[in-house]
């Protein structure tokens, strides 16, 4: 168990030393991608080089980043921001604080990436490198044993940084790339370079066949004699280079399904950002259909109010025409007008045929009151009062 437990610790070593190594030697030839890439064009967010070399330096600074411990105990994550932020804040004339206050960007990982973008306009990025790594307490605080900021591999990347203050920059501080909820991933394919031959491939397969065919005869009493006479290092160095093929196979064949694990984790993200984006839209047309069915329904509902305001209008207008022309006092005759407080024979109305007069709706029965009152089925009041042969009671 011992053993077993020891030789774990040795591949974790392993492991760790050969990441490291990885992350320097892909972020030294993302530096050179770079330089190369400014000869012809300004780098801007939408350079693919550019967008390598951000990820690769945030998974540098990222690399063994202590958690934060809460009040319960529990370690949540924490970005490289947190750090820069601190080891950085003693600088002269930093853009720590403008970053700090920046009100489009809120996330800590979303600072970090605004801070890089700002660092290379400034051409101060080395700069800040270097002043955060010379505040050796602060670095160990934040970082844990085997950081690559905490070993000899921290020197060479302040100083593949320098070469990047020739690059002139220019970024848009509220774009995409600033979004923090997005991880930080490295494309190894431009700088992975696979050659390899027919004749390598037929040297491989003979080396292996000299193998196979030597340990075969090598079991075999009859032909014991000469492969043992064979040199020992050469039996050293064939099994030597077969190993390093084999590592190297096993080390291409980790990159690729560590990728494709990459790629299933963002395939997985946008669609479910696109089953956000899909109900949100139903969400905005069902919304949109209840108000335009409210709209038509108070379109018709002035629509009906606007009829009858108009039918109400043409009912008092004939009502004030029917007022004027069937009026009493403004009656014509064909000689002329005539003073409507008279009646034919020059004699006045009295209360009651005003009241009788009024309550006609046609001329036609208003003359027609009128030959009646002339004729001898009506008498005037006055006129009885003053008979002669009639005494008042």
């Amino acid at each position: 168990m011992a053993a077993l437990s020891l030789c774990r610790k040795k591949n974790a070593c392993r492991n760790a030393a050969v990441e490291r190594k990885n992350l320097i030697t892909v972020c030294r030839f993302s530096v050179k991608t770079l330089i190369d890439r400014s000869c012809f064009e300004t780098i801007d967010d939408s350079a693919p080089e550019f967008l390598n070399f951000a990820s690769i330096l945030e998974q540098i600074l990222s690399h063994r980043l202590k958690g934060q411990l809460t009040w319960f105990g529990y370690e949540s994550p924490r970005s490289f921001w947190d750090y820069i932020r601190v080891a950085c804040s003693k600088v002269s004339h930093s853009c720590i604080c403008s970053i700090e206050n920046m009100e489009n960007v809120s996330s800590s990982r979303a600072k970090g990436r605004a801070w890089i973008r700002v660092a290379l306009m400034e051409k101060r990025l080395s700069e800040y490198i270097t002043a955060a790594l010379r505040d050796y307490k602060t670095t160990r605080r934040f970082y844990e044993d085997g950081a690559i900021v905490l070993g000899e591999e921290a020197n060479m990347l302040a100083g593949m940084l320098l070469g990047l203050n020739a690059i002139d920059f220019s970024f848009c501080l509220k774009g995409e790339g600033l979004d923090g909820s997005y991880p930080a991933v490295i494309d190894y394919t431009p700088y992975l370079k696979f050659t390899q031959s027919s004749d390598s491939i037929s040297s491989d397969e003979e080396e292996l066949r000299t193998l196979g065919s030597s340990g075969s005869e090598s079991s075999t009493p009859e032909n014991i004699g000469p492969p043992f006479t064979m040199d020992e290092n050469t039996w050293y160095n064939k099994c030597k280079r077969v190993e390093q093929k084999y590592r190297l196979a096993l080390e291409q064949k980790g990159y690729l399904e560590e990728l494709v694990r990459l790629r299933e984790v963002q395939l997985s993200d946008s669609v479910t950002q696109n089953k956000l984006l899909l109900q949100r839209i139903k969400d905005t047309e069902l919304n949109h259909k209840l108000e335009k069915e409210q709209l038509e329904y108070i379109i018709v509902e002035l629509q009906d109010q606007l009829k009858t305001f108009h039918r109400f209008g043409h009912l008092s207008a004939d009502a004030s025409l029917s007022q004027i022309s069937f009026d009493p006092g403004h009656s014509q005759d064909g000689n002329g007008k005539h003073d409507g407080s008279r009646l034919s024979g020059g004699k006045e109305e009295t209360p009651s045929l005003l009241g009788l007069c009024g309550s006609l709706t046609s001329v036609a029965s208003y003359k027609s009151l009128t030959s009646l009152k002339s004729s001898e089925c009506l008498a005037s009041p006055t006129t009885e009062m003053t008979s002669p042969g009639l005494t008042p009671s």
